[in-house]
């Protein structure tokens, strides 16, 4: 008898904008302005069959942490949640970390770095501070990155925190649908060096044209060079979710994903499909 391996999405998000929050929103597309829950999500992990879902921070709200901390604690499937403590008040940040530890289900932090003005803002002096806590409880920090130079940033950060565990979202960001494999290859691979850093396959959007106008066939050259320079064991695949909306949907880009991951084999598809982030993260089983 064949036993089914685990299946997790490793990145996907819940907001509700009327709350308040979540200012970037503003500036999407009016498809993921509404409020998408747990009830939302539902069907489409019974659809693809993933067990369990990584819950990630979508703004750096303390609001957010504990709506995200709610969700967690009413469905199984919720095996993990990427918080939000302010890096740049480390004090601040401390107190938040040590009371977030004892929640059942906290596995990291994450900060919009994406969306500051500076783009340099990691290298600053106090969140360093933040950062340097992070590296002393061996929380996990989540990188995301609009841009190349928060990519470079990763060789930086591996260099003065080197007991920092870190996660790179989305590849960093890949220019999907184009052939400009430059800077971005040399820049993943200098971050996969580190064998502390781990990445997620996940929000590979085009860089050119519509977002839906894309195949699993667009998504393989990228994750060839994601798999040779950081093997199977330090990648995880994740939806994007409810991001994901506006480039077809949670099924079609779900399906995309694992039809390129299965293609590699089981060697492959079963850890990046969900045993990295089950071991990574230190998970439940799922439901």
């Amino acid at each position: 008898m064949t036993t089914r391996r685990v299946v997790i999405d490793a990145h996907q998000h819940f907001w509700d904008p009327s709350s308040g929050g979540y200012p970037w929103l503003a500036a999407q597309p009016a498809e993921i302005q509404r409020p998408y829950g747990f009830a939302d999500l539902a069907s489409h992990l019974a659809s693809q069959a993933v067990d369990g879902t990584v819950l990630v921070q979508a703004d750096d709200t303390d609001a957010d942490t504990d709506a995200m901390f709610e969700v967690a604690a009413a469905h199984v499937e919720v095996l993990g949640v990427v918080a939000y403590v302010p890096l740049e008040h480390p004090d601040r940040a401390a107190e938040r970390l040590a009371e977030l530890q004892h929640r059942p289900g906290f596995v990291g932090i994450r900060n919009l770095i994406h969306d500051q003005a500076d783009p340099d803002w990691l290298l600053r002096p106090d969140v360093a501070e933040g950062l340097q806590l992070l590296e002393q409880e061996a929380v996990p920090f989540e990188l995301v990155t609009n841009q190349l130079r928060h990519l470079e940033h990763v060789g930086y950060l591996s260099e003065r925190f080197p007991r920092l565990r870190l996660v790179v979202d989305h590849l960093g960001k890949p220019p999907v649908k184009t052939a400009n494999r430059e800077p971005w290859s040399s820049l993943i691979r200098r971050a996969a060096s580190n064998p502390l850093v781990h990445a997620k396959i996940s929000g590979l959007y085009p860089a050119v044209g519509p977002w839906r106008d894309h195949r699993s066939a667009d998504l393989r050259p990228w994750i060839d060079v994601a798999l040779e320079a950081f093997g199977p064991q330090r990648l995880m695949a994740g939806s994007d979710w409810p991001v994901c909306v506006l480039a077809g949907g949670y099924d079609a880009v779900w399906s995309n994903l694992r039809q390129v991951l299965v293609g590699y084999g089981e060697e492959v598809s079963t850890p990046i499909l969900g045993q990295t982030a089950h071991d990574y993260y230190g998970l439940a089983q799922g439901s």
